[in-house]
C-alpha cells in the first residue's frame, strides 16, 4: 500500500511540475510575442526617448541609442546600433544638427520602410554662437554648428517635438491613431503648466544673467527673458583660452552672478575654476541631453528635471 501510495504521489508531483513548467513556457511566449507584438521605435538621445514613450504608451517599445550618462554630442552608432536601426518601424531624431550622424547612417542601413521624424521641425532654429575657437575650425564642423539644436529646453518647442512624434507614430502604426492624440492632449496640457511656472516664477527674477557650462539654454532664455552666457561652445566639446575666461570672470563680477551653472555630463573643472576666482557658487543645470542610471532608476523625467532645473534658476536669480 506504501508503494502505491508513493508512486501516485510521485505522480501527482510529475503532472503539476509539468503544469507549471508548461504555464512558465506558455508565459515567456506570451511576453515575447506582446514585446514583438509593439511598434519598434528608435530614437537618437533621451528626451527623444522620453517623448517617444509618452506618446506611445503601451503601444510602442522604445530603444534609446545613446547610453544612458552619455554626453551625445560627438556620439556615433555602432554596428549593433545600424542593425536595430534596420529593423526598426520607427526612428525619432530631434535634428537642427545636434545628430551629425544621421544622413550617412539612414542611407547605409537599407530600411526603406523606416518612417522618421525630425523632431525639431517646424521650429525657428537660433543661430548658434560662434567663437574664436570654432571660427578656425573646418567648414564642415562649422556647417554642422551653425544651428542651436537644444530646442527641447523651451517647453513649447517641446510640445512642437511632441507633436512631430505623434503624427510619424501615427503614419507607423495607424491602428493606435486615437491613442496617440488622447497621449499627445495630456502631455501638451502638462507642458503648457509647465510654461506657466517658468513664466510665473522668473518674471520675479532680480537678475536675468545666466552662466553656464555649455551654449545648451538659448531657447530656454529666449522664452523666458534671461540671457545666457556659456563658457564653452555648442557642442560642450573645447575649453574656452585664457582672455575668455577673464572676459567670463568679469561679466560675473560686474554682473553679480552669483552661481555658475555646470552639467552632469561634462566635467565641471572650468565652471569651478570660475566660480573659485570670482566667489560664485557652482551649481548644476541639467541640459536633458542625457540622465544618469541613478536619475533613470529614480523616475526622473523631462517634467521632473525642468522644474528642478526652474527652482535652481529662481535660486541663482533672486
Amino acid at each position: 500500500m506504501k508503494k502505491i501510495l508513493t508512486a501516485v504521489l510521485a505522480a501527482a508531483v510529475g503532472l503539476a511540475c509539468l503544469a507549471g513548467c508548461s504555464s512558465q513556457s506558455t508565459q515567456s511566449t506570451a511576453n515575447a510575442e506582446n514585446a514583438n507584438s509593439k511598434i519598434q521605435v528608435v530614437a537618437s538621445f533621451y528626451p527623444m526617448a522620453d517623448f517617444a514613450k509618452k506618446i506611445g504608451g503601451d503601444r510602442v517599445q522604445v530603444m534609446n541609442l545613446v547610453p544612458a550618462g552619455t554626453e551625445p554630442h560627438d556620439w556615433e552608432p555602432s554596428t549593433n546600433d545600424m542593425k536595430t536601426l534596420s529593423s526598426a518601424k520607427l526612428f525619432i531624431y530631434n535634428g537642427a544638427g545636434m545628430e551629425k550622424w544621421v544622413d550617412n547612417t539612414l542611407s547605409s542601413i537599407g530600411n526603406d520602410s523606416l518612417v522618421q521624424v525630425e523632431a525639431s521641425k517646424g521650429i525657428t532654429l537660433r543661430a548658434a554662437a560662434k567663437d574664436e575657437h570654432e571660427e578656425e575650425e573646418g567648414e564642415e564642423e562649422h556647417e554642422s554648428s551653425q544651428y542651436d539644436p537644444h530646442v527641447w529646453l523651451s517647453p513649447m518647442n517641446a510640445k512642437t517635438e511632441m507633436a512631430n512624434i505623434r503624427d510619424g507614430l501615427i503614419k507607423a502604426d495607424p491602428d493606435g491613431e486615437s491613442v496617440y492624440r488622447e497621449n499627445y492632449e495630456k502631455y501638451a496640457s502638462e507642458l503648457d503648466a509647465l510654461d506657466q511656472e517658468y513664466k510665473d516664477q522668473l518674471a520675479k527674477a532680480t537678475s536675468k544673467n545666466i552662466v553656464v557650462s555649455h551654449q545648451a539654454f538659448g531657447y530656454l532664455c529666449d522664452a523666458y527673458g534671461l540671457n545666457q552666457l556659456a563658457i564653452e561652445g555648442i557642442d560642450a566639446d573645447s575649453e574656452p583660452d585664457a582672455k575668455t575666461m577673464a572676459a567670463i570672470a568679469d561679466f560675473v563680477k560686474q554682473n553679480n552672478v552669483k552661481t555658475i551653472f555646470s552639467e552632469e555630463l561634462v566635467s565641471p573643472k572650468v565652471a569651478q575654476t570660475i566660480a573659485d576666482e570670482t566667489g560664485a557658487a557652482c551649481e548644476e543645470l541639467n541640459p536633458l541631453e542625457g540622465l544618469s542610471d541613478d536619475d533613470l532608476a529614480a523616475g526622473k523625467d523631462y517634467f521632473s528635471v525642468m522644474r528642478e532645473n526652474l527652482d535652481k534658476l529662481v535660486k541663482a536669480l533672486s
